[in-house]
């Protein structure tokens, strides 16, 4: 099972601050769009997003189809296999991909703790 890149999704409350203070730590920006709220930040293979008034926690987030430069991977597990497969390893979804469509799709699930995790493929 590929999973694709890996991040950390941080529901902010200031994402200029934010931006700021992950800047001084050494990350750069690498996409998104500060004006609508949310900003990709990156040090090495390290992906941090930004996300204000988006999320109300934090969250991990995976992308299948994508490595850590946001390039696509030439061989994947479509999210629509992923989510089969937890499914049928008994993982409960607080919400999901359309098993029928193709291309982008996402879904969420939550770990014993209650910590979301992100699916969200972008192709």
């Amino acid at each position: 099972m590929q999973l694709g890149a890996f991040s950390i999704s941080l529901a902010v409350k200031d994402i200029h601050a934010s931006k700021d203070f992950y800047e001084k730590i050494g990350f750069k920006a690498f996409g998104g769009d500060i004006g609508q709220n949310w900003l990709i930040m990156k040090n090495g293979p390290t992906i941090i997003g930004l996300f204000q008034g988006m999320f109300g926690k934090n969250m991990l987030t995976f992308n299948p189809g994508w490595d850590q430069d946001a390039q696509n991977l030439d061989t994947f597990t479509d999210i629509r296999e992923l989510q089969k497969t937890l499914k049928a390893a008994g993982v409960p979804f607080a919400s999901e991909a359309d098993e029928s469509g193709a291309g982008p799709a996402s879904f969420i699930i939550e770990d014993p703790d209650g910590n979301p995790v992100l699916f969200d493929q972008h192709r």
